[in-house]
C-alpha cells in the first residue's frame, strides 16, 4: 500500500479503534501504570499504547520500553494539541513557507529539504513537560500522565539555520515563529503557535523528516517537525508548515498563559495561590526512569535481578545514576552506556543485585548530570499548578517471594 493511501485510512482507523478499547484486541484493562488502571489501545503504526483521549491523540508508552537508549517507533507517546489533524498529506505536493524579515520568501517541497540541504541527525529525548504528572500531590491540572509521555529517536533532516541562511535574514531579525497544520474545532481557540529566539539556534536544531530510519509516524508529526534538543516537546512543532520571522516577539496563548512556572526556585504554589510572575518551560531538567522491574512485578529471593532504565537532562550530560534498594537508606553507582549517541540522547544505565528480603522492596534510581544537578525526593519538588518538569527520584516497588 502506498504511504500517501494508507495515511488516508489511518486517521479513520484511529478514530474508530479509540472510540471504546472493548473493540480492540488491545483494548483491555492493562497493567497498573504507577499504581494506576490504564487502557491500552493500538492506533495505526503504533504498538499498544496507554490512551487518554482519541481527538486529540494522548498516548503514553509503557515503563517497561524505557530500558534501551533508543525508543521504538512504534511505541512512542503521542501528544497533539487540536483535534482537526490532516486525515491526507501528499508528500510530493507538501511545502514549508518561510516568510517575514527575510530576503527572499520560501516554499521548501520535501524532496528540496533531501537533496538541496545538508542532511544531518541528531540523537535526541523528546518529553511532555506534563510528563510524570500523576506524581503530583495534590493533583495538578492537565492530563495525568504517568512516566512515558517521552522517547528518544534519532531524528533526520536539515538544520534550521541552514534554511533561515537560504531565505537570508534581514538585519532587524530577531525572532522565529512556528506553526503546524493541526487546527482547533472551535474557530475562538488560539492557534498553536511557538517562538524561539534566534539566539536559542545552534546546529542541534533541525527540521526532520525522518524518526529512526524511517518517516516520520503519522502521529509523530509527519511529514516534517521541528527538533529542538534539550528542551521539552511544546517547542518541537509537529506537522510543521510555516517558518515566519519577526522583530518583536509576538503574545501568544501558548507561551503567555499555558506552559508557564512559577518564576520562584524557592517556594511551591498551592492550590489556593498562584504566583503572578510566571516564566514558560524550556529546557528539561534531570531525569532518570527505572523500565525493569515495574511495580507489582514478583522476584524470586536471592535471585540474579538487573535493574534497567535511562536516564537523561538537557545536554550538559549524564555524569551518574545512583540506585537504591533499600528505600533511599542506601545507594550504590549503576553501570552506564558508553554515550556514543550524544548528550542529549538517553543513557542507559543497568545495576545487578540480588533480593534478599522476603516482601516488598522499593527500588529507587536518582540521576546526576555533569553540573551537579540531580533528581530530589518526591517531598522535595516545588508544586505548580500546571504540573509541569517534575523530575523526582523514581520508585518502583517489587514483592521477593
Amino acid at each position: 500500500m502506498e504511504r500517501r493511501d494508507f495515511f488516508k485510512k489511518a486517521a479513520v482507523v484511529a478514530g474508530a479503534a479509540a472510540v471504546g478499547s472493548s473493540t480492540l484486541e488491545a483494548g483491555t484493562t492493562g497493567q497498573p501504570v504507577d499504581n494506576r488502571k490504564v487502557s491500552m489501545v493500538t492506533f495505526p503504526e503504533k504498538r499498544p499504547l496507554i490512551m487518554y483521549s482519541d481527538r486529540p491523540p494522548l498516548l503514553e508508552t509503557p515503563r517497561e520500553v524505557f530500558t534501551s537508549v533508543l525508543t521504538p517507533n512504534d511505541q512512542f507517546f503521542v501528544r497533539w494539541h487540536m483535534p482537526d489533524i490532516p486525515t491526507y498529506i501528499d508528500p510530493d505536493t507538501f511545502t514549508i513557507s518561510v516568510n517575514g524579515l527575510v530576503e527572499k520568501e520560501l516554499k521548501i517541497s520535501l524532496n528540496d529539504l533531501k537533496t538541496k540541504f545538508e542532511q544531518v541527525e541528531v540523537t535526541a529525548v523528546l518529553q511532555c513537560g506534563g510528563n510524570s504528572r500523576s506524581a503530583f500531590k495534590p493533583i495538578a491540572g492537565g492530563i495525568q500522565w504517568g512516566s512515558g509521555a517521552m522517547g528518544c529517536a534519532t531524528w533526520k533532516g536539515v538544520r534550521l539555520r541552514d534554511i533561515l541562511d537560504h531565505a537570508g535574514l534581514k538585519k532587524d531579525a530577531k525572532w522565529i515563529g512556528f506553526n503546524g497544520s493541526e487546527k482547533a474545532a472551535y474557530y475562538e481557540t488560539p492557534e498553536f503557535i511557538r517562538e524561539l529566539e534566534l539566539t536559542e539556534l545552534d546546529d542541534n536544531v533541525i527540521l526532520a523528516y525522518e524518526m529512526s530510519g524511517e518517516d516520520l509516524p503519522y502521529l509523530n508529526g509527519y511529514p516534517l517537525r521541528l527538533v529542538l534538543p534539550g528542551y521539552y516537546s511544546d517547542s518541537w512543532v509537529k506537522m510543521l508548515s510555516n517558518i515566519t520571522v519577526t522583530n518583536k516577539y509576538k503574545k501568544l496563548f501558548f507561551m503567555d498563559v499555558a506552559y508557564r512556572v512559577p518564576d520562584n526556585e524557592t517556594e511551591s504554589e498551592t492550590p489556593e495561590k498562584k504566583f503572578p510572575k510566571t516564566k514558560p518551560i524550556k529546557k528539561m531538567n534531570v531525569k532518570s526512569i527505572i523500565g525493569y522491574p515495574e511495580n507489582g512485578d514478583k522476584l524470586s529471593l536471592k535471585s540474579h535481578t538487573v535493574v534497567r532504565g535511562v536516564a537523561f537532562d538537557d545536554g550538559h550530560g549524564i555524569k551518574e545514576v545512583l540506585v537504591s534498594t533499600d528505600a533511599g537508606k542506601t545507594w550504590e553507582k549503576a553501570l552506564l552506556d558508553d554515550g556514543k549517541l550524544g548528550r542529549y540522547a538517553y543513557r542507559a544505565f543497568r545495576f545487578s543485585f540480588k533480593p534478599n528480603t522476603l516482601g516488598k522492596v522499593t527500588i529507587m534510581a536518582k540521576a546526576i548530570n555533569k553540573i551537579g544537578e540531580e533528581q530530589p525526593l518526591s517531598k522535595d519538588i516545588l508544586w505548580n499548578h500546571g504540573g509541569y518538569k517534575y523530575n523526582g527520584i523514581d520508585e518502583v516497588t517489587v514483592e521477593v517471594i
